[in-house]
């Protein structure tokens, strides 16, 4: 299902609720530059198997809200630029997600400038190495939880909050010492 819908720039709404994606491992870029899609039904997608879903969303820039709570995302190793460019999405909810296989986080939620906050809380990224630019140009962001970020093993944080708000910077500097200075350079 790589590509699937890849830059089917023109389709406003989709509904997949009777796609069978039982045996799918690789859901990249499915979604990429789908650019005026504003409804995405995915309540019934079976992502167990999913391995890969790199770009999975990026740049679909008119959604607006997106619910993945059915997913199951216990062997995705990937979610480099999984929202990456998606300007409009306001609400953004993954407490249902499980990274514990992840290992690339980098960009995941670049441009993501309409969003004001995100609990990542259930997030482990004790595997997870690279997490340049994760929140970069997310310049709505006033609320973010990373009290469970485990970033032992990460060897990229480079520009992670670039492009976001001074005092948004200076409140995660404040609550979250285990973030590398290089995190904070733009």
């Amino acid at each position: 299902m790589s590509e699937m819908f890849f830059r089917c720039s023109s389709l406003r709404e989709l509904n997949l609720n009777n796609f069978n994606t039982n045996n799918v491992t690789n859901m990249s870029h499915m979604f990429y530059g789908c650019s005026s899609l504003k409804t995405l039904n995915l309540n019934n997608f079976d992502t167990n198997n999913v391995i890969n879903m790199n770009e999975m969303f990026s740049c679909c820039s008119s959604l607006i809200e997106l619910n993945l709570n059915n997913f199951n995302t216990n062997n995705v190793n990937d979610m480099s630029n999984m929202f990456s460019g998606c300007l409009s999405l306001k609400t953004l909810n993954l407490n249902n997600f499980n990274t514990n296989n992840v290992i690339n986080m980098r960009c995941m939620f670049s441009k993501c400038s309409s969003l004001t906050e995100l609990n990542l809380n259930n997030f482990n990224t004790n595997n997870v190495n690279d997490m340049s630019y994760m929140f970069s140009e997310c310049s709505s962001l006033k609320s973010l939880n990373l009290n469970k970020f485990n970033t032992n093993n990460v060897t990229k944080m480079s520009c992670m909050f670039s492009g976001c708000s001074n005092e948004f910077i200076k409140d995660i500097k404040t609550l979250y010492k285990n973030i590398k200075d290089e995190a904070f350079k733009n």
